[in-house]
C-alpha cells in the first residue's frame, strides 16, 4: 500500500485552522489540535485504504468483464454487508453506519464494474 507522503498531501493544509482561536484557553485548544491531528492521520490513511480497496475492485471489474459475468453479485454483496455489521459491533461502531459506509462503497465499485463492462463491450466490437 502506498503510503501517504505528508509534505506532498498537507502543502497548503492547516491543522491549526479553527474558529475557536481566542475563543478558548490555548491550553484547550492545544488539547483539541493534538486530537484533531490525530483524527487528520485516520482521515489520511482511510483515503489511501479507499484508494488500494478500488484499485482491487477494478481488477475485479476487469476479470468480470472479460468472461462477461454481471457487475454486481448480491449474494456476495449481502454476505458483506453482514461482515461489516458484525465488525462493526465488535468495534463499537454504529452498525447502521457501517452499513450506509459500505453500501456507498458497493454501488460506486457496481457503477466502475458497468463502466469497464461497457467498455470492454465496445471495444470487442471494434476488434
Amino acid at each position: 500500500m502506498s503510503e501517504p507522503n505528508p509534505k506532498e498531501s498537507t502543502q497548503s493544509f492547516d491543522p491549526r485552522q479553527s474558529s475557536l482561536q481566542g475563543e478558548v484557553q490555548q491550553e484547550v485548544l492545544d488539547e483539541l489540535f493534538a486530537i484533531r491531528g490525530s483524527i487528520d492521520n485516520f482521515d489520511a490513511q482511510l483515503v489511501y485504504l479507499l484508494a488500494e480497496r478500488f484499485k482491487a475492485t477494478q481488477r475485479v471489474g476487469h476479470l468480470k468483464a472479460a468472461h462477461q459475468l454481471p457487475p454486481s453479485d448480491p449474494n456476495r454483496e449481502k454476505a458483506q454487508i453482514e461482515r461489516l455489521r458484525n465488525l462493526a459491533h465488535e468495534a463499537h461502531l454504529d452498525p447502521e453506519f457501517a452499513e450506509k459506509f459500505l453500501n456507498f462503497i458497493i454501488s460506486e465499485v457496481i457503477r466502475h464494474h458497468q463502466n469497464i463492462s461497457d467498455s470492454h463491450k465496445s471495444h470487442g466490437a471494434d476488434a
